[in-house]
């Protein structure tokens, strides 16, 4: 069984290569859903980011209001440093735990863990080869204004939020470029799937 990587910046569509993988018989990891699960009312995640970040985070339910603490943790580098260190290493925990019972059981014939700072937090490790998904930056930011409703200042954030070095060629299998179509991404991601999936 294979496990792969899937990563790439915020609006580059790695969710749609995703998902198009799962169509094809992946079983998909979303790190980015795991982490909001590590800090679900009850848990030490949610413990250590209230205590971090304080009450005003907290939504009248009790969950943790995400858009509010990433307009905290967005605006100030050393606040998003902070959030990571206490839920990075809960979900790798977590994605590890899942491959192993995935691996165990069988089913799937390839595990994908999507995550934006796969390479960032080095949960690399835990895959056996990496695709990045990369679209060109004004596509990006069509699709966030369309998609998520954020102005050009807020994207720019989260922008530069998950800019970093570029990975090096040694850390990534397979680079796609999705600044075109749906269609034409779950072309590439199919090709893919057939020469190093099921060829493999």
């Amino acid at each position: 069984m294979k496990t792969i990587g899937v990563t790439g910046g915020i609006g580059s569509g790695k969710s749609v290569a995703a998902q198009i993988l799962a169509d094809l018989g992946a079983m998909v990891i979303d790190a980015d859903r795991v982490g909001h699960e590590t800090y679900q009312p009850g848990t030490p995640g949610w413990e250590r980011v209230v205590a971090e970040f304080g009450r005003e985070v907290v939504s009248p339910d009790g969950s943790i209001d995400r858009k509010r603490l990433g307009a905290i943790v967005f605006a100030d580098p050393g606040r998003l440093a902070r959030l990571n260190a206490i839920v990075h290493p809960l979900i790798r925990d977590t994605v590890a735990a899942r491959i192993a019972a995935e691996r165990r059981a069988g089913r799937a014939q390839a595990v994908v863990v999507e995550a934006a700072l796969l390479l960032q937090a080095r949960w690399d490790a835990l895959v056996d080869e990496v695709w990045l998904i990369t679209a060109r930056p004004e596509v990006v930011e069509q699709r966030l204004m369309a998609q998520r409703g954020l102005d050009r200042a807020a994207i720019a954030a989260r922008m530069r939020a998950q800019s970093g070095d570029a990975p090096s060629p040694a850390q990534v299998a397979v680079v796609v470029d999705n600044s075109g179509s749906v269609d034409a991404l779950r072309a590439q991601i199919t090709d893919l799937w057939h020469a190093r999936v099921l060829g493999s």
